[in-house]
């Protein structure tokens, strides 16, 4: 469920596919088909509801955080990749960051998604480019 609602976060801030949220899903569903949870957003045809049904029902006192974080890591290297523009990358992290959960936020590598982009203040794209890929290797040491 972890996949889930690293979808939901990345979902709301517009950095990932419909797409690539519903081939997720159909594979945890296949997987555990009696899951009410997964039958239920199977089910649900506006994106939105289900954004806020994963967001509002995930036991976040359970979030298995190197689960999350390696997905949600992997994803963001997906999308840095692809953006051409490294200050609008930025700012839709910072924007992520905020959306996290308050008992995450402040842990590592999350909390990297606050400040990466303080360097781009005065001008130094490579330091922030270095932060955020120090970020996406966190859990390959």
């Amino acid at each position: 469920m972890e996949e889930l609602l690293v979808f939901a976060f990345l979902l709301y801030e517009e950095l990932v596919t419909e797409d690539e949220y519903s081939k997720c899903l159909n594979e945890l569903f296949f997987n555990n088909p009696e899951n009410n949870d997964l039958l239920y957003l199977e089910w649900e045809t506006d994106i939105k509801k289900a954004i806020i049904y994963i967001r509002t029902h995930f036991d976040y006192k359970n979030l298995d955080l190197e689960r999350f974080g390696k997905f949600l890591m992997g994803k963001l290297k997906e999308v840095y990749v692809n953006y051409s523009d490294i200050k609008c990358f930025a700012s839709r992290m910072y924007r992520l960051w905020e959306s996290l959960p308050g008992n995450i936020q402040d842990i590592e590598p999350f909390w990297i998604l606050s400040y990466a982009d303080e360097p781009l203040s005065w001008g130094d794209e490579e330091q922030a480019r270095d932060i955020y890929e120090h970020m996406f290797g966190y859990y390959n040491k």
